[in-house]
C-alpha cells in the first residue's frame, strides 16, 4: 500500500521559488569583482535567473546539458546557478585554481557547452579557448561597461542576456533524480573525477544542513559563505540560504583578514563558513587591529582540520562558537559536525573543547563505519583507527561517466579514503588521509593531530608532518613547521612544545624549517608536493641507524 500524500518532485528550483515567495525582500549584497558594494533580493534574484533560463533555451541548452560557471561567490553567479538548473541543466561549477591543463581536461570530460565566468578568468579562458572544442559560448558575468576591457572573441555579456530575456519561464517538471550539479574532485591521484549530484540528494542535503545540530540556518541569519561555490555548492549554503531566507552576504574576490571583516561589520552577519586558513588571516587581522566582532556568533570551519589555536582565539577573544564539520565532494558535501550531543553538553568547557576539535558525529542521512584493510568493522573506542566509510542519500554512487569503476563496498558504503577514529559518543576524528598515514613499527601514527598542535607553538605561521624511512621502523614523522614573519626557531623548541600532548613514541624525529607550506586547489597541505620536495631527505635517526 502507497500513502497517498502529492507528489512533490524535490527540485532545487523550488527552493528559490519558496524564497521570492515568502523571503522576496531578504537582501543579497555583493562585494562584486568590479569593486562596489551591489544589493540585490531573492525576488530580484529569483527574476533574473529566470531571464537567464530564457537565455540559455535560445542559446540551445536543454535538459542534461552541462553548462559551467568559473566564477567568485557573487549574486550573479547565484542568478546563474538557479538559472541553468531551472531547466534541467546540468550547472557543473568549475575551481579556478586548478592548474590550467586541469581545468581544460575537466571542461572536455564534461562536455560543457557555455561557461559563465568572472572578469578574473577572461585571461584564462582566452588563453585556452582553442582547447575546449564543445564550448558553444562564453558568458562574461559583467555589464556593458565591464565588457569594454574584455579580450575575448565572441564572448556574451551578462547583462545583456538578462535585459534582452524575458522572465517568463517555466521552471522544474522533471523527475527529482535529474542530474542537478556537477562538481569534480580535486584529483589529487589521478585526473579529477566528477560527482554528479541530483535535484533530489541537493532538495535533502540542503534540509540537512538547515537543522539547528548542523548549520542552524534561519530567516533572521546574516550568511557569509566564505567558502566558494565551486567547493561543493558553497557546503550547501548556496542552496540553504534561499531555503531558510536567510541574508547572504557575498564575498567575491577578497577573502583576505581585512575584507572579510569589512564585510561581517558592514553587515551584521551572524554566520559564517570557510577553511582554517581564511579564519587564521582573520584572527592574525583582529589581533593586529585590535579589531572586534560584534554581531558574529557562529562559525562553521571545514576543509581541514581546525587548529585548536583557532578555535579557542574565536572563543576567548571575540565570544564565537567555532564548529567544526567534515565533508567531502562525494558526500554534497557535509558528513559530520561537531555539535554537542546532551553528554557532551554537560561536560565543561575544556572537556567539550576535545570533542569541538574532532570532525563530529553524522547527522540524519549519513550512515558510517570504520572498517580495517579486510574490510571488518572496527570498534568506536576512540582509539582503534580504520577506514572511514559511509553511505546515504546525498553520497556518490559512482562517478561520472564511470571513472573509477566501482566505488562501493557489498553493503553500499563509499571508501572516503580517510582514515579515523569514532569514539563512544560517535564524535568521528580523521587521523590522516589513507594515503597520508604514517606506518612505524606497524603501528598509526595520525600525521594531523602532530600538525594542529604544532600550529598552536606562538612562532608558527603553518606546519605538516610527513613520513620519511626509516631502517628499522619503516616511516617516522618529520614535522615541516613555516615560520611567522621575522620569528626563529629550534628543533629543540618545536618538540618540547609537543612533549606530553602526544604519545612519546609519535615525537618526530626531525623538524625541518620551510620557507612554505603548499596548499592545494582546495586549500588543504599538498602532502604530494611536499614529498616530492623531500624526495632526498635522509632522517638523522636513520643515519644514526645505517652508522651504527
Amino acid at each position: 500500500m502507497l500513502g497517498l500524500m502529492q507528489n512533490w518532485p524535490l527540485t532545487v528550483d523550488r527552493i528559490l521559488d519558496h524564497a521570492k515567495a515568502w523571503h522576496g525582500d531578504r537582501e543579497v549584497v555583493t562585494r562584486s569583482v568590479e569593486g562596489p558594494i551591489v544589493r540585490t533580493t531573492w525576488a530580484q534574484i529569483h527574476e533574473r535567473a529566470k531571464r537567464l533560463s530564457n537565455a540559455l533555451k535560445g542559446m540551445g541548452i536543454r535538459q542534461g546539458d552541462r553548462v559551467a560557471t568559473l566564477a567568485w561567490n557573487t549574486g550573479r553567479h547565484i542568478e546563474a546557478w538557479y538559472g541553468i538548473m531551472g531547466i534541467g541543466a546540468v550547472c557543473h561549477t568549475l575551481n579556478p585554481r586548478l592548474f590550467a591543463e586541469q581545468l581544460c581536461y575537466i571542461i572536455n570530460h564534461a562536455e560543457d557547452r557555455i561557461i559563465f565566468t568572472d572578469l578574473t578568468f577572461v585571461p584564462l579562458l582566452a588563453e585556452n579557448r582553442s582547447k575546449l572544442p564543445t564550448v558553444m559560448h562564453v558568458v562574461v558575468m559583467t555589464d556593458r561597461e565591464g565588457m569594454k576591457g574584455v579580450n575575448l572573441p565572441g564572448a556574451l555579456c551578462f547583462e545583456d542576456l538578462v535585459e534582452q530575456n524575458s522572465p517568463d519561464c517555466h521552471w522544474g517538471g522533471f523527475d527529482e533524480n535529474t542530474a542537478a550539479g556537477l562538481c569534480y574532485t580535486s584529483g589529487t591521484t589521478g585526473n579529477p573525477k566528477g560527482v554528479l549530484y541530483s535535484h533530489r540528494s541537493n532538495f535533502l542535503h540542503t534540509i540537512i544542513t538547515m537543522q539547528r545540530d548542523v548549520m542552524d540556518l534561519g530567516a533572521t541569519e546574516t550568511v557569509l559563505p566564505v567558502v566558494p561555490m565551486f567547493h561543493a555548492n558553497a557546503w550547501g549554503l548556496a542552496l540553504s540560504c534561499p531555503a531558510a531566507g536567510a541574508k547572504m552576504v557575498m564575498p567575491g574576490q577578497k577573502l583576505d583578514g581585512a575584507s572579510i571583516h569589512e564585510l561581517i561589520e558592514m553587515e551584521g552577519v551572524t554566520f559564517s563558513a570557510a577553511v582554517p586558513t581564511v579564519w587564521q588571516m582573520l584572527l592574525t587581522h583582529l589581533r593586529e587591529t585590535k579589531g572586534q566582532l560584534t554581531t558574529l556568533k557562529r562559525v562553521v570551519i571545514g576543509g581541514s582540520a581546525v587548529p585548536e589555536a583557532i578555535v579557542r582565539g574565536f572563543r576567548d577573544e571575540y565570544g564565537v562558537d567555532v564548529t567544526h564539520a567534515w565533508g567531502m565532494t562525494e558526500l554534497s558535501p557535509l558528513g559530520t559536525i561537531a555539535a554537542p550531543n546532551a553528554a557532551i553538553a554537560a561536560m565543561d568547557a575544556e572537556a567539550q573543547l576535545k570533542s569541538k576539535l574532532k570532525q563530529g558525529r553524522p547527522p540524519l542521512g549519513i550512515e558510517m563505519k570504520l572498517t580495517d584493510d579486510a574490510g571488518a568493522r572496527q570498534p568506536h573506542d576512540g582509539t582503534t583507527f580504520g577506514r572511514l566509510k559511509v553511505k546515504g542519500p546525498f553520497v556518490v554512487g559512482e562517478y561520472f561517466k564511470g571513472e573509477g569503476g566501482e566505488v562501493l563496498d557489498e553493503d553500499g558504503f563509499f571508501d572516503t579514503g580517510d582514515v579515523a577514529t569514532i569514539d563512544e559518543h560517535g564524535f568521528m576524528q580523521i587521523t590522516d588521509r589513507a594515503k597520508d598515514v604514517i606506518k612505524s613499527g606497524g603501528e598509526w601514527i595520525s600525521s594531523i593531530e602532530i600538525e594542529n598542535i604544532a600550529m598552536g607553538h606562538p612562532k608558527a605561521a603553518n606546519a605538516a608532518v610527513i613520513g620519511a624511512a626509516h631502517p628499522k621502523w619503516d616511516e617516522r614523522p618529520v614535522l615541516l613547521v613555516k615560520l611567522r614573519e621575522g620569528e626563529t626557531g629550534t628543533k629543540e623548541e618545536f618538540l618540547a612544545f609537543l612533549e606530553g600532548k602526544i604519545a612519546k613514541w609519535w615525537t618526530p624525529d626531525d623538524v625541518v624549517f620551510v620557507d612554505d607550506i603548499p596548499l592545494g586547489a582546495t586549500g588543504k597541505i599538498d602532502k604530494k608536493l611536499i614529498r616530492e620536495r623531500m624526495k632526498d631527505y635522509v632522517l638523522p635517526t636513520a643515519k644514526e641507524k645505517a652508522t651504527a
